[in-house]
This record gives structure tokens, C-alpha cells and sequence, in this order.
């Protein structure tokens, strides 16, 4: 339905059928759930919503999860503005990410750096630390 590939194109319907998955803790159905939150396609917009989905495929270990959460938090839609949490998310993100992918996570990581002390650094990398270390399989 999102790309109307044999069916007629509507982004509710597609919308649908992706929530059937994330709810069944499908990490890439919910980090589709969180765009369509974020753009408000088929739905809404709601960067709360957004948040919220982000977060469940994130925790999964959903790169591209990761780093929307991250973006969330550098700029604060949907979560309180948060630059360790930010820093924390794209970490995480570009630790699984290769070429321009991680070269951008990379950049991005810096400019929330720019806005943090070095306390606030080592309390990111310690998050992302400890998160890796939890979720290890």
C-alpha cells in the first residue's frame, strides 16, 4: 500500500498494516510506525507518537531507530531536548552503520559534542556503553 505495488497506493492502509506488525514488536514495522508519525503520513502528525515507536525499534538494536531517536532528542520533538540522549542514540546508530551512513552519524554526533561539556560526553558514551552491554545477544 505505501508504494501501491498491485494494490491502489493509500498511506492509512499501509499505515494499517505496518501497526499490525510493530505491534507485534517487529523493530523495522515500528520504525516505519515512527516516519509515518513524524511525517504525518496517513496519520496525523505526532512527534510524540514518533518518539514513542522510534524508541521501541531502537531498543532492538534498529539503527535507523536509533539515530531518528537521536535526532528527536538533539532537537527535542517528542522528547525533552537532550543532547547526552542524542549523543548516546547516535553512537549507538553508528556503531552498526558503515560508509556515508556512518561518516554522517559520525558529524552529527559531533555537532550535538559541540554543545555538551566533557562530562556530558563520557555520560553519553557510558549510556552507550552499558546499553550495548545489555542488549548483547
Amino acid at each position: 500500500y505505501s508504494r501501491g505495488r498491485g494494490v491502489p497506493e493509500g498511506y492509512a492502509e499501509s499505515f494499517k498494516w505496518y501497526l499490525k506488525a510493530a505491534e507485534q514488536g517487529h523493530a523495522e514495522a515500528q520504525w516505519v510506525i515512527g516516519q509515518k508519525y513524524h511525517s504525518g503520513l496517513g496519520v496525523p502528525q505526532d512527534y510524540t507518537e514518533a518518539a514513542k515507536w522510534y524508541r521501541k525499534a531502537a531498543e532492538q538494536g534498529d539503527a535507523d531507530a536509533q539515530h531518528f531517536l537521536g535526532l528527536m532528542y538533539y532537537i527535542g520533538d517528542g522528547v525533552p531536548h537532550d543532547y547526552v540522549q542524542a549523543h548516546k542514540w547516535y553512537n549507538l546508530a553508528a556503531s552498526k552503520s558503515e560508509g556515508r551512513n556512518r561518516k554522517s552519524l559520525v558529524r552529527i554526533r559531533g555537532l550535538a559534542a559541540k554543545n555538551m561539556t566533557r562530562e556530558q560526553i563520557s555520560e553519553a558514551q557510558r549510556l552507550a556503553r552499558e546499553w550495548t552491554e545489555q542488549h548483547r545477544q
